[in-house]
C-alpha cells in the first residue's frame, strides 16, 4: 500500500524548539541538547495546562496552533504511551494503599489530549485516538489515507509522547523527555510512503532513535528525496517532491 498526500500546515514543539524556525536549524544540525526546558505555551488555558500531563499540554498546544483559522474534517491523534506518567503515577499511589486523585483518574486514558483540544478549541469534528507500538504514525496516516480516499478533505494528525517513568525505562529506549509534532493532511503527492521488507535498495535515515514522526520530519525538513525509517516488523520507504 503507498500513501500519497501533501502538507497543508505543520507544527511542532519540544526541549528547545519552539517555532518552525527552531526546528529547521535541528534538522539542519547534527546534535540537538534535549535537557533544554520546554516552551512556553502561548495559546493554552493556564487553568486547564495545569491539570494536564506535559505530552497532553504539548499536543493540544500544538492542535491549537493547527485549527486555528483551519476546516479540519478529521483528527488523529497518535501516541506509543499516552498518559504513561500519570497511569503509573496512579499505580504507584495504590501500591501504597492511598486513594487516587480523581484528576488523575479522569486524564488517565489514552485520548486524554484528543479530547481536550476538543473542548479547548471547541471544535467538533471526529477523532481517532492510535496506539501502535513503534509503528503508531504510519498506522496513522494509513487510516487518515483511507479517510481522504472517502472524500475528507483536511485531516489533523498529531503525533506526541512524553517522558518514560525510570522503571520502564529498561525495557523503552527514548532520548527525547517529550514532544509533539502535527500538520494538517491533505491529497496530494508531495509525501509518498509504502511499507517495505527489503531495505538493501533504500537510502537509510540515520535518525533510528527518534520516534517515527519526528525521523520523518527530519527528512522532510532537509528535503530529503528519499530515506528508510524502520518500523516494528517492516521498514517505511519514502519518496518526497518539495
Amino acid at each position: 500500500m503507498k500513501i500519497s498526500f501533501s502538507i497543508e500546515k505543520w507544527f511542532a514543539l519540544s526541549c528547545g524548539l519552539s517555532n518552525q524556525e527552531e526546528w529547521i536549524n535541528w534538522a539542519k544540525s547534527p546534535k540537538h541538547d534535549w535537557n533544554l526546558p520546554l516552551p512556553k505555551l502561548k495559546k493554552l488555558p493556564i487553568l486547564q495546562a495545569r491539570r494536564m500531563s506535559i505530552p497532553s499540554r504539548l499536543a493540544v498546544e500544538v492542535g491549537l496552533e493547527l485549527t486555528e483559522n483551519a476546516n479540519i474534517d478529521f483528527a488523529i491523534f497518535i501516541s506509543r504511551h499516552g498518559e504513561l506518567e500519570r497511569t503509573y503515577k496512579i499505580l504507584t499511589t495504590l501500591n501504597q494503599n492511598q486513594d487516587i486523585s480523581p484528576t488523575d483518574f479522569a486524564l488517565s486514558v489514552h485520548n486524554t489530549a484528543s479530547g481536550l483540544l476538543s473542548i479547548i478549541a471547541k471544535q467538533t469534528f471526529p477523532i481517532s485516538s492510535i496506539s501502535a507500538n513503534q509503528d503508531g504514525f504510519h498506522q496513522g496516516l494509513i487510516e487518515a489515507q483511507s479517510l481522504i480516499n472517502q472524500g475528507y478533505q483536511r485531516i489533523l494528525i498529531i503525533d506526541f509522547d512524553g517522558a518514560i517513568p525510570e522503571i520502564y525505562q529498561q525495557q523503552i529506549n527514548s532520548d527525547i523527555p517529550a514532544y509533539a509534532f502535527g500538520f494538517i493532511m491533505t491529497a496530494g503527492n508531495s509525501c509518498e510512503v509504502e511499507a517495505i521488507f527489503n531495505t538493501s535498495s533504500a537510502i537509510e535515515n540515520d535518525k533510528t532513535d527518534y520516534p517515527q514522526s519526528l525521523a520523518f520530519l527530519h527528512g522532510y525538513l532537509n528535503k530529503s528525496p528519499s530515506f528508510c525509517l524502520q518500523g516494528n516488523r517492516q521498514n517505511w520507504l519514502w519518496t518526497t517532491n518539495l
